[in-house]
């Protein structure tokens, strides 16, 4: 089959910055990006006195922020070729379909990679360590000749670590060193993360056989990906569990989780993450990610002294 990436087109400016912020993915990755960096964040000052949430929690948000549009440009980018045979993958693909140009999409990767390099250098010495790495990984995931996501069992590790565990620990490390009952939680998102890659091979499984790619799911196949899948859930339920039975979370949290999860249960969730139809365990995508967000801002308000300063 040919490979048929558009030519660029002329476009203005406006236009061209649209695109640019498409290449970018953001719908895609800030409604986990935030509340995972943050719990991280937040953790660190609630298991140590000495530790205060401060200014640095913003650049840090923004430097993982980037550094996840740095992960989906790239890949975009390196994945424009591959993208070309699919005609839904061509049409979201701002490369493949001509809007912007390789050379274009290159430069806008490696300005977004300067600039969340520097932002996490403002949370300190171990948040620039572990963002660098997550950078790192990003870069090698999907560009040549790493390939990491072609790669069996090197693909889920990559995708968890940059995607979920350096998050959190980005988040973490900038007002502690040393995690102790929160790596519970660091292990729980990176499992988490686990299961969302997996799901996403699942269903990407004809797609990246067809393009020739050797990663997990081609290798142990639907049905050994799926036990997987699920199985990572469980690991990362159980990590949670052992989180707040260790005192990691403040015990208030619950009473938030539970209002969220059941205002959440209200409605029919009719799409996953991806905006396909959402069958299984994917039903319950959306309003995870919103009870997680729901619980951060709650916390990051009564840390900020919010609720005190409205009563």
């Amino acid at each position: 089959m040919t490979t048929t990436i558009e030519p660029p087109t002329t476009l203005q400016l406006s236009d061209k910055a649209k695109a640019f912020i498409r290449l970018t993915r953001w719908r895609e990755h800030v409604p986990y990006t935030i509340p995972a960096v943050t719990v991280g964040a937040m953790t660190a000052v609630h298991l140590h006195e000495t530790a205060t949430l401060d200014w640095r929690i913003i650049p840090v948000v923004i430097a993982n922020i980037l550094a996840m549009s740095f992960a989906f440009m790239i890949n975009d980018v390196a994945d424009a070729p591959d993208d070309a045979l699919n005609p839904k993958k061509k049409l979201n693909n701002v490369i493949s379909s001509g809007i912007l140009s390789p050379r274009e999409g290159n430069i806008a990767s490696a300005t977004t990679f300067a600039l969340s390099l520097a932002l996490f250098s403002l949370g300190g010495s171990w948040t620039l360590i572990w963002g660098g790495l997550m950078l790192v990984l990003c870069y090698m995931y999907s560009a040549y000749p790493f390939r990491l996501k072609a790669r069996p069992i090197t693909d889920v590790l990559s995708h968890i670590l940059m995607l979920s565990g350096l998050l959190v620990m980005t988040g973490y490390f900038t007002y502690d060193s040393s995690p102790g009952m929160a790596w519970f939680v660091i292990a729980g998102a990176t499992l988490f993360s686990a299961y969302g890659q997996f799901y996403n091979q699942v269903d990407d499984y004809e797609v990246d056989k067809e393009a020739g790619l050797k990663n997990t799911v081609v290798l142990l196949g639907k049905t050994g990906t799926s036990i997987l899948m699920y199985s990572s859930a469980i690991g990362a339920l159980l990590c949670f569990a052992a989180a707040i039975l260790n005192g990691v979370f403040p015990v208030w949290l619950g009473t938030v989780a539970l209002i969220t999860a059941f205002a959440s249960g209200l409605f029919v969730w009719e799409t996953d993450m991806r905006g396909n139809s959402a069958i299984g365990s994917a039903a319950i995508q959306k309003p995870a990610l919103l009870v997680a967000n729901m619980i951060v801002l709650m916390w990051v308000a009564a840390e900020v002294g919010l609720f005190t300063t409205l009563g």
